[in-house]
């Protein structure tokens, strides 16, 4: 009985199992139709890719590759993510289980990205906050031009993206609240994460907090200025306090297009994005477009026009107060002419002694002379501060080492080639004057008429004044090339010295208009110590309101005088850009001429050769029959005396 029982109990233990399997198995089905969003496929190219064009196709990266494709092909990267899914995942030699940073493959558009939540570390902290936002749903859109297919997007741009406006973010840490219980200092860290251009890790680390005050430490400090924000919905502000060993107190990742200008106090959170209820930071935000620096003065003008108009007004009253000025001086010394030139009275038995025409022209000479003082002065002022600047010419660039260098360089070459020639001259005589003695010794030999044997040899001159024609052309030939050619790299020499010498002029200039507006402005105000020390000796009421008289024509005077100066130098920069194009012009047209030169001697060169060459061979023939004549030592000495 107790066997029976046994076996029917393992029957019914079979049926149950069995049924289970059943069971399980229609599930598996069932569930297997539900897995029809994702289907995985080994990645082979991007252009592969690109021709597939199959939205459920998902690849997986190991995060070595993954970068790699990053950063040979970022743009192809992108545009992959547009329309199919990758997954990145931790390589397998991360045996300490450590993250690498999500936000590179994040601003790829990578869907999926991989990390050990068992390390909880900035990257794991950046992942959690970054999912955050959307509701803690897990799931965040991506940016609309790394979404559509006719944009195209490179994540290692330093540039503005097109449609997306960038931004200027300005971060003021003024104090925190309850950082911690401990007496200890503590300071603040500010980060930016994003694009490789917008990333910015401990852009501001504040001075540790005095007397260990970390319950309400305070930094006076100069805000931290992040300038220009590329892609503000894919970056990320991290503002964390840290006690002064470095011990993290707490943290607080904000996205950049969620931060809001104005004073905030931002609560901290810890390791695991969990709420720490006291400790808090108290910032100053300031969040603004981002506007290049060749337009700050056009949107200062936009931003706040009523400012901008009375700028505006506030300097055409100063111009105002200035000529006023001028014309009252010129007024007052037209009325003391008026009073120093008035005859004196006469009586009606003298003849009236009026002013004869040479007196009233040294009268207005002399008036004319004084109003003109103070323009004389503030000119010789101006033009005492003035530093000459040196300006070059062909003959000086032509006695620099590198231009002289070249010469002597191409003088050897020269050197060389006559002396090539010189050998292949010699060797050809040496050769015509064989064969002619072979041919004069076989003439005599021979029984022929004189006449027959004449004709010989002068037939045998002939072709040897050919050839040595020919060759003493050829020669000629490559050595007005070789001058051409030489003609040419020194004026290319020369205009290469001359932009070097004018870049350097242009860039010792700026450095001479400071010094002579630092002088300008010394000299001023010594002059106006000088007249103030004057009015010192006189009555104390009319020493202070000379001096302040002295205050105020002393600004109108550095403001005419800077102007007046910054004129002169303007003048200055443009007369030697001219000077400089004027040089170049002239080394231009001297290349012609020099190429003239050399055009026209070898011309007259060609035209005397036959002769020479004729004379040179009658010289020969004279001395082989015995004649004694002085002659070159070298044939080629004969044929080229003015090489």
């Amino acid at each position: 009985m107790e066997a029976e029982s046994e076996e029917d109990d393992d029957d019914e233990d079979d049926e149950g199992k069995k049924g289970s399997a059943e069971r399980e198995a229609v599930a598996t089905e069932e569930m297997s139709t539900l897995v029809n969003y994702v289907q995985p496929t080994k990645f082979n190219s991007f252009e592969a890719s690109k021709k597939a064009a199959r939205c459920y196709h998902m690849s997986s990266f190991v995060e070595t590759k993954a970068l790699e494709h990053l950063t040979k092909s970022p743009v192809e990267f992108v545009e992959y993510n547009k329309t199919q899914l990758s997954r990145i995942y931790p390589k397998g030699t991360r045996v300490d289980s450590s993250n690498f940073m999500p936000q590179l493959f994040w601003n790829a558009g990578c869907q999926l990205v991989a990390l050990n939540y068992q390390t909880i570390d900035l990257s794991t902290q950046l992942n959690l906050f970054m999912f955050e936002y959307n509701g803690r749903s897990g799931y965040r859109l991506k940016p609309e031009f790394m979404r559509r297919p006719d944009k195209h997007f490179d994540p290692f741009t330093e540039n503005t993206v097109d449609g997306i406006v960038a931004n200027t973010l300005s971060v003021k840490v003024i104090s925190g609240q309850f950082l911690t219980e401990r007496r200890v200092g503590v300071y603040v860290e500010v980060d930016m994460f994003g694009l490789p251009a917008d990333t910015r890790r401990k852009a501001l680390k504040t001075k540790t907090s005095q007397n260990n005050n970390a319950i309400n430490p305070v930094w006076d400090e100069e805000p931290i200025v992040f300038k220009k924000v590329i892609l503000p919905t894919l970056a990320s502000l991290r503002i964390a306090a840290f006690e002064e060993g470095g011990k993290f107190i707490g943290h607080r990742i904000i996205p950049a297009s969620a931060i809001r200008p104005g004073y905030r106090y931002i609560g901290l959170r810890n390791e695991k994005n969990q709420p720490l209820i006291l400790p808090a930071v108290f910032v100053y935000i300031e969040v603004k477009d981002y506007v290049p620096d060749t337009f700050a003065d056009v949107i200062e003008a936009l931003s706040n026009p009523i400012r901008y108009v009375n700028l505006l007004e506030q300097r055409s009253k100063q111009l105002a107060a200035l000529t006023l000025e001028d014309e009252e001086e010129d007024t007052q010394t037209e009325l003391h002419w008026k009073m120093d030139s008035a005859p004196p009275p006469v009586l009606l038995d003298t003849p009236p002694a009026a002013m004869t025409p040479k007196a009233s022209a040294a009268n207005q000479q002399a008036a004319t002379s004084d109003a003109a003082k103070p323009a004389a002065k503030s000119e010789d002022l101006v033009s005492s501060v003035l530093i000459d600047v040196p300006v070059c010419s062909v003959d000086g660039l032509q006695q620099s080492k590198v231009y002289q260098k070249d010469q002597r360089r191409q003088f050897k070459e020269l050197k060389e080639l006559v002396r090539r020639h010189q050998k292949k001259t010699s060797e050809l005589l040496r050769e015509f004057s064989n064969k002619y003695k072979k041919t004069a010794r076989q003439c005599s030999r021979s029984r022929g008429s004189d006449s027959e044997k004449d004709e010989r040899l002068q037939q045998l001159r002939d072709e040897q004044q050919q050839q040595l024609l020919a060759l003493r052309q050829e020669q000629y030939y490559s050595q007005k090339y070789l001058q051409r050619e030489h003609i040419k790299t020194l004026t290319e020499r020369l205009s290469s010295l001359a932009e070097e010498s004018h870049n350097g002029q242009m860039k010792k200039l700026k450095d001479i208009c400071d010094k002579e507006k630092k002088e300008l402005k010394r000299q001023m105000d010594r002059r106006r110590t000088e007249k103030i020390n004057q009015a010192k000796t006189k009555e104390k009421h009319l020493a202070e309101e000379e001096k302040m008289e002295i205050n105020k024509s002393y600004v109108n005077e550095v403001v005419q005088n800077i102007k007046r100066l910054e004129e002169t130098q303007t003048k200055r920069h443009d007369q030697l850009v001219e000077q400089h194009n004027e040089l170049l012009q002239e080394i231009q047209d001297l290349k012609p001429k020099l190429q003239g030169n050399v055009e026209a001697e070898f011309q007259e060169k060609f035209q005397r050769l036959p002769g020479e060459i004729r004379d040179f061979l009658q010289d020969r023939k004279t001395e082989v029959r015995g004649h004694s004549k002085s002659r070159p030592s070298t044939p080629h000495e004969a044929l080229s005396e003015e090489d």
